[in-house]
């Protein structure tokens, strides 16, 4: 940005330049696909941070974009975290010896395993030791050799992994009972 245009900026009301960037982040938002109200809380975050930051800010309007789009990242990160979170908690659920019989959890896991087995490697070894063992990301770094904040990306490439064979294995058969051999005609 030119010299000129960041004086311009800077002999601006804050009213004044936000009326000047809207457009701008109108587009970013909407390119986004962020709801809304979520994209309100997203531009007030970015926002109190330049207020902070001022001072420091060569350009607010690039900085003020730019950190919007990161937001809008973050916000998409989070989103799809917490669907890969409510299919683990689906899962821990269908566990559960208050909701289903042993005969049903036992079908469940055996199942579960199978799909478990068609999995990568590593996959295999991090949800072992995360879901079967307990173990903490932490714990799982070391015992892998992994960097522990890696763990956490692995865990959800891996249980969308899984989430995946779970959804195709529940759309694609109709499973037969286990133990029957399919009937020759």
């Amino acid at each position: 940005m030119a010299l000129s245009e960041n004086r311009a900026i800077s002999s601006l009301t804050f009213d004044e330049f936000l009326e000047r960037v809207r457009p701008r982040l109108k587009r970013v938002f909407s390119s986004w696909h962020v709801p809304p109200d979520d994209a309100e809380d997203l531009l007030q975050d970015a926002l109190i941070a330049l207020v902070f930051r001022w001072n420091q800010v060569r350009d607010p309007e690039s900085w003020l974009t730019g950190t919007v789009r990161r937001h809008c990242l973050m916000y998409w990160r989070r989103v799809r975290r917490q669907v890969y979170l409510s299919v683990d908690a689906e899962t821990l659920e269908r566990l559960s010896p208050l909701e289903s019989p042993q005969q049903e959890r036992e079908d469940f896991w055996a199942d579960l395993d199978d799909l478990i087995q068609q999995l990568p490697e590593r996959c295999r070894q991090v949800l072992h030791l995360r879901f079967r063992l307990g173990l903490d990301p932490a714990e799982i770094a070391r015992a892998l050799g992994y960097q522990e904040s890696s763990i956490s990306k692995i865990t959800n490439r891996c249980l969308t992994a899984l989430s995946r064979k779970l959804a195709a294995s529940r759309v694609g058969s109709r499973r037969k009972p286990r133990g029957l051999k399919p009937e020759v005609h």
